[in-house]
């Protein structure tokens, strides 16, 4: 599906939950009322809950927090933030003392040495990948 419509679809979802019926007209007269640049028109509002276009990042973040929805899962879906949520956890439960104070070591270092670090690191995880497939 195209991901205008799926943001559509997201964004009248999100409306009904909040209470509200999912026509431009009412989501035009809430935006323009919290939004702190332009108002948008009601052209505008209606592309967005027919699938013609996606609004910016800053009307997408006034949209999210009107329809009390985190901005990334109101722009791409649940997958987004599951997928952050894995990310975060994978991060917080497989790196120990050891790796964070290397990370912070890493991350004092200027700039042309932490390139090295990281070119580094890559190719030793590239090559144990290598190692792992000849394993198999």
């Amino acid at each position: 599906m195209d991901n205008k419509l799926e943001f559509a679809q997201r964004l009248r979802d999100a409306m009904v939950a909040a209470g509200l019926e999912p026509r431009p007209g009412v989501l035009l007269n809430l935006f323009n009322t919290h939004y702190w640049g332009r108002s948008v028109t009601f052209q505008a509002v209606s592309r967005w809950l027919k699938g013609e276009a996606v609004p910016a990042q800053d009307k997408l973040v006034v949209l999210a927090s009107l329809l009390k929805i985190e901005p990334e899962v109101l722009r791409f879906g649940e997958a987004v933030r599951n997928s952050v949520q894995e990310h975060r956890q994978r991060w917080t439960e497989g790196v120990g003392y050891l790796e964070r104070e290397a990370f912070d070591a890493f991350l004092q270092l200027p700039a042309p040495q932490r390139k090295i670090v990281r070119e580094v690191i890559l190719t030793f995880a590239k090559v144990h990948g290598k190692e792992q497939e000849t394993i198999s």
